[in-house]
């Protein structure tokens, strides 16, 4: 399926109260090509992890959005919630406590998971959103730069699906066979048992389920590649307890996802395997794949460059 999300249709929303939101938004319009009408430019301050409700209803990004943009693009790591929903399923979805859960509770689906929807905008009324996060320039400007480099390269690279002894984390193993069967003509699905996968040049995808995913550093990965661990806390960039899903990004990877309050272990709170995987490789978005793989995001925290699309 073709993919919707282009220059003209993202928005990049720029704290001016974080120096660091203002240089990697100014850095990726640039490089993007974005148009000074889809600058968004907000300023509340940015030394915390959350952001109350009210202070995110007061921000009124949707009034400055012109019509044609159908997502959003954030400039910063911190804060990463908006009350009990992660920053990027607020700016999507708008804050609404559906999403939430206490407990080990399922929340609202997302209207916009495994859809044909090629305007979520004009649609279903929703702007699905990814963070640029970094915690300094450098690895944003590599990011963004190694997302620009992806595109439309169809780089010839592996699927790693780790299946690990971590039964709370291992949720996803089960999607495993059916991800070899549907994609094994597409490109190379290696399914590893175990929790070490270390020295691989051609990563491309690599999902598993652990606290913490050792040997990150040593793997090579190709512009545009996608990895994920299953855990608890992987969205909170910046204090996590476990591993934070901008290991990835430091790493090399051009996308990821964590959650960011105690999501159980419900594998519809994180992204899908073949769903994920059957967008990206179509020339959807990394933004589009990673949306409509998450039935139940709005724990979840999107991060990565939202318009690499490596299959373009």
């Amino acid at each position: 399926m073709p993919s919707f999300c282009s220059a003209l249709e993202l928005a990049v929303v720029i704290n001016t109260a974080d120096p660091l939101s203002v240089k990697i938004g100014s850095y990726y319009a640039k490089r993007r090509h974005i148009p000074a009408a889809n600058i968004i430019r907000i300023s509340f301050p940015s030394d915390r992890d959350t952001l109350e409700p009210a202070e995110f209803e007061a921000l009124r990004v949707q009034s400055h959005t012109k019509p044609n943009v159908q997502a959003y693009a954030l400039t910063w790591a911190r804060p990463y919630r908006v009350g009990c929903m992660s920053i990027t399923s607020a700016f999507a979805l708008g804050f609404d406590p559906k999403y939430c859960a206490t407990g080990c509770q399922p929340t609202a689906n997302n209207p916009y998971f495994n859809s044909a929807v090629k305007q979520p905008y004009t649609e279903l009324k929703i702007r699905p959103t990814m963070a640029l996060a970094a915690a300094d320039f450098d690895h944003a400007r590599d990011l963004i730069n190694r997302g620009v480099h992806s595109d439309g390269s169809h780089p010839h690279g592996t699927a790693y699906l780790v299946a690990t002894n971590d039964s709370a984390r291992n949720s996803r193993a089960p999607q495993y066979p059916l991800v070899v069967k549907e994609l094994h003509d597409t490109i190379p699905v290696e399914v590893v048992h175990g929790t070490v996968l270390d020295h691989r040049t051609d990563v491309l995808f690599y999902f598993t389920g652990a606290i913490s995913v050792a040997g990150i550093d040593t793997h090579r990965y190709l512009p545009g590649a996608i990895p994920d661990h299953l855990t608890s806390f992987g969205g909170m960039l910046t204090n996590s307890p476990q591993m934070s899903s901008l290991r990835w990004l430091e790493a090399g990877a051009t996308g990821s996802y964590g959650t960011v309050i105690e999501p159980c272990s419900f594998p519809q709170k994180f992204p899908n395997v073949l769903i994920l995987m059957s967008y990206y490789l179509s020339g959807n978005t990394l933004l589009e794949s990673y949306w409509k793989s998450v039935l139940m995001p709005g724990q979840g925290l999107f991060i990565g460059d939202p318009l690499a699309a490596p299959f373009r």
